[in-house]
C-alpha cells in the first residue's frame, strides 16, 4: 500500500513515519521548501522524542520520501491523508483553507480511486466540503472517478507521540463506504494486534469526537485549577482534595492536577472552535465557554502571586524562569502560559531570565531577545528576586538547594506546578508559594 501524508507538521510528520515504520510506502508532502529539505538529510522541525532516529532510519530503508510536489505523488497513491493546518480565525472558528486547497489539488491530478482521510482536526461537515471540493474539479475535468473521503481524528499526545500511534487506545475512523471501511481496516492492522479497536463510525460522529475529547480534557484542568482557586481561600489542600476525587474510577487521576492553565496547539484551538461552530447553529456551549474563561484568566495567577508578594513593586526585579513549553517533552510554545507570563512581567517592568532544556530556540524565534536566555536553570538565579516554575521538566524536580540559596537575591518561589512540598522548601529556607495550598499558614 502506498499512502502521501499532507503536511509535516506535529500530526503529519508523526502519522507518516509511524505508517512508514511498519513498512508501508509513505511520502510526505509540504510546501515549505526548506523544511522539506532539511527532513531529507534528517533535521525534523519539531523535538519529539524519538521521532529523529525513526525518520532516518526509514528514509535510510527508503520507506520514507519527502516531497514539495502533492500533483506529482497523487498518481499510483492509495489513501492520502490531509494533515495540514487549520488555524483559528478571529473569530474562533477552524480556517479550512489548507484542507480545501488539498482537496482541489487531489481533484485535479487524481486518475484512480483515492480514498481522502482528514487527519487535521475539523469542524463537524468539512468532510462534505472536501468531498463537494474534489467533485468539482473532477466536473471540470469532465471525468467520472470513484473515490471516498473520511475523517480520522488523532489523539496523539505531544512528548509520547510515537507511542500513543504504535499502541493506540482507540483508533477513531468516519467512513462513507464498506470499500473504505476495508482501506482503513487493512492500513491499521498492524496498530490494532495488541487489543486496541478501530472505531467505526460516520464521518460526523468521527469529525465531532475529536473536539468532543479535547474539550473534555480541557474541562477537567479548568475546573481543577477553579478548585485550586477555591481551596487557597478555604484553607484546604488541593492535593489532598485530588487524590480524594481521583480515588473515584469515574472521575480517575489524569488530568485533574491544578496548574497555570492549558496550551498548546490543540486545547485552545479545539475549545474555541467547537464554542463557534454552536454559536453559528443557534446553540450557546455554556460549559466550555467557563472552561475558556477560567483558562484564560488562571495564566495570570502566578504574576498575580509575585505581585501581591512585592505588593506592587516590581520595577527592576529579576525573575527566573524554569520552563518555557506549555509542557514537558515537547518544544512547543503555542498558547504557553510562559508567554502570558513573560508579557505581563515585562510590561511591570521586570528583568526575566528563562532556562527550558529544548523550547529555548522556539522562544527565541517566538518572542525574540525581550528575555534573557540562560545557560542552565540555576544561571537564571543569579541575583533573582524570585524564581518561577512554570513547566514542570523533570530535571527541575531535585535541585541543589544550597546552590539556588547562595545564587538568589531573596528566596522566594513561585510553583505554578505544585512540583515541591511546600512544607519541605520552608524547611530549607525558602519561602513557597503554589496553587490550591495556602502556604502563609
Amino acid at each position: 500500500m502506498k499512502i502521501t501524508i499532507v503536511g509535516t507538521g506535529y500530526v503529519g510528520l508523526v502519522t507518516g513515519t509511524c505508517f512508514a515504520e511498519v513498512g508501508i510506502d509513505v511520502t510526505c508532502v509540504d510546501i515549505d521548501k526548506v523544511k522539506i529539505e532539511n527532513l531529507e538529510k534528517g533535521i525534523s522541525p519539531i523535538y519529539e522524542p524519538g521521532l529523529d532516529p525513526m525518520i532516518e532510519r526509514n528514509v535510510n530503508k527508503g520507506r520514507l520520501k519527502f516531497s514539495t510536489d502533492l500533483a506529482n505523488c497523487i498518481e499510483g497513491t492509495d489513501v492520502i491523508f490531509s494533515a495540514v493546518g487549520t488555524p483559528p480565525d478571529e473569530d474562533g472558528s477552524a480556517d479550512l483553507q489548507y484542507v480545501l486547497d488539498v482537496a482541489r489539488t487531489v481533484g485535479k491530478y487524481m486518475n484512480d480511486y483515492i480514498l481522502m482521510v482528514t487527519k487535521s482536526t475539523v469542524p463537524v461537515g468539512t468532510a462534505k466540503k472536501v468531498r463537494n471540493a474534489i467533485q468539482e474539479e473532477l466536473d471540470k475535468r469532465g471525468v467520472k472517478i470513484e473515490f471516498d473521503v473520511a475523517s480520522n481524528p488523532e489523539f496523539l499526545k505531544e512528548g509520547d507521540a510515537i507511542n500513543d500511534f504504535l499502541k493506540p487506545d482507540r483508533i477513531v475512523v468516519g467512513v462513507e463506504s464498506e470499500k473504505a471501511e476495508t482501506i482503513i481496516n487493512s492500513l491499521y492492522k498492524p496498530f490494532t494486534l495488541n487489543g486496541h479497536p478501530v472505531i467505526i463510525m460516520d464521518v460526523p460522529s468521527a469529525e465531532m469526537t475529536k473536539y468532543a475529547a479535547n474539550s473534555m480534557l480541557a474541562t477537567k484542568i479548568s475546573f481543577m485549577n477553579d478548585i485550586a482557586n477555591l481551596c487557597e481561600i478555604m484553607g484546604a489542600d488541593v492535593n489532598m482534595v485530588r487524590k480524594g476525587i481521583g480515588s473515584d474510577s469515574r472521575i480517575g487521576t489524569k488530568f485533574i492536577y491544578p496548574g497555570i492553565g492549558y496550551g498548546g496547539s490543540c486545547f485552545p484551538k479545539d475549545v474555541k472552535a467547537l464554542i463557534k461552530t454552536a454559536d453559528q447553529n443557534g446553540y450557546s456551549m455554556r460549559v466550555l465557554k467557563a472552561v475558556e474563561y477560567v483558562n484564560d484568566d488562571q495564566k495570570s495567577v502566578l504574576f498575580n502571586k509575585l505581585n501581591t508578594y512585592f505588593k506592587g513593586d516590581l520595577k527592576g526585579r529579576t525573575i527566573a524562569m524554569w520552563g518555557l513549553s506549555f509542557k514537558p517533552q515537547t518544544d512547543d510554545m503555542r498558547e504557553a502560559p510562559s508567554l502570558v507570563l513573560i508579557k505581563k512581567l515585562l510590561e511591570a517592568g521586570c528583568k526575566v531570565k528563562v532556562y527550558d532544556p529544548v523550547a529555548m530556540h522556539e522562544a527565541q524565534r517566538k518572542i525574540g531577545d525581550v528575555v534573557e536566555y540562560s545557560k542552565d536553570s540555576y544561571d537564571t538565579l543569579v541575583d533573582a528576586d524570585a524564581m518561577m516554575i512554570v513547566t514542570e521538566w523533570t530535571e527541575f524536580r531535585f535541585p541543589n538547594w544550597n546552590v539556588i540559596k547562595k545564587l538568589m537575591k531573596h528566596h522566594v518561589i513561585f510553583d505554578g506546578r505544585n512540583i515541591f512540598d511546600h512544607k519541605e522548601i520552608k524547611e530549607k529556607g525558602f519561602e513557597y508559594h503554589c496553587l490550591g495550598i495556602n502556604t502563609s499558614k
